[in-house]
């Protein structure tokens, strides 16, 4: 795919496999749809390039809890991103596509440690994500 890369925090690589058009609000959600839906999950979406970011990222932009470059909820946000970018191993600045990605979480994350990666997501109780990450490994 052409185009700028996407900026993801360590986290987001997870909650973009998992996405079903749910958000924080109507702007989060149509900016997250935007992204997940028209270019990752779009026709040839596996070769976007996304680059790693420890800040706010594209995900981010319109979101309600956002502040600067910072979240409302930014403690619990950092535990996420160290969890997320250890398990996946991602570094700052790196940039990978986003069928690397997917490779990489079918490699590190088998299904059921969402659990443990992801706690404290409030998104984490509704089961989107794990049933996502099982979808994933039964298309290997």
């Amino acid at each position: 795919m052409s185009g700028r890369p996407v900026r993801y925090r360590p986290h987001h690589f997870l909650c973009s496999l998992g996405f079903e058009g749910k958000g924080y609000s109507e702007a989060f959600t149509a900016n997250m749809t935007a992204i997940v839906m028209g270019r990752l999950r779009a026709q040839g979406g596996d070769a976007t390039v996304i680059e790693v970011t420890g800040a706010a990222d594209d995900i981010c932009a319109p979101c309600p809890k956002r502040r600067g470059n910072l979240c409302a909820s930014q403690d619990k946000i950092k535990v996420l991103d160290r969890a997320h970018a250890a398990a996946l191993a991602l570094a700052p600045r790196e940039r990978l596509t986003w069928g690397e990605a997917k490779a990489r979480i079918r490699r590190n994350v088998p299904p059921g440690r969402l659990k443990i990666l992801c706690q404290g997501c409030e998104w984490e109780p509704y089961g989107m994500c794990e049933a996502a990450l099982a979808r994933l490994h039964a298309d290997t």
